[in-house]
């Protein structure tokens, strides 16, 4: 296994733990409103669909995941690439819909770049591409995508 996959696991895995531990508060905030089915599976999916909703609207977070070798603290950002200066990412925390604010990001050397699912260089990234900066103890993967017109 890639060295790369492996860490993306434990990335995914950190992203999730954040949702999840978020998104209980609103869940049980709205646990009122919920439908009056008793069927466990509908309440999972509903579950579901209030953590992704929760996870698109996530523009910034830290984890701490435990690991191995103890506990780790994961961060990301995500947002649009306002431009690239050496090894600084400046960038604009932000959904599709709102900006919240502009942040300047230094990119480790070692970082492992995808554009566009594509191995890339920090340079090869435009402005307004959606990116998102994933931050471990050990590696830095930032994931680049351009959008799509239509």
């Amino acid at each position: 296994m890639s060295f790369v996959r492996k860490h993306s696991r434990l990335v995914l895995v950190a992203t999730t733990c954040a949702v999840l531990g978020a998104g209980a508060s609103v869940i049980a905030s709205a646990g009122a409103a919920t439908s009056s089915s008793s069927h466990p599976a509908a309440h999972r999916i509903s579950r579901i669909g209030a953590l992704r909703r929760f996870a698109a609207h996530s523009v910034q977070g830290d984890v701490v995941v435990h690991s191995k070798q103890g506990f780790v603290t994961v961060s990301f950002e995500r947002g649009k690439v306002d431009s690239v200066n050496g090894q600084q990412l400046i960038m604009t925390e932000a959904t599709r819909q709102a900006s919240y604010k502009t942040v300047t990001l230094t990119i480790p050397a070692n970082a492992v770049v995808r554009d566009d699912r594509q191995k890339a260089t920090l340079s090869d990234l435009k402005a307004g591409q959606r990116v998102i900066v994933i931050q471990a103890p050990k590696r830095t993967f930032v994931i680049a995508r351009t959008q799509r017109i239509g």
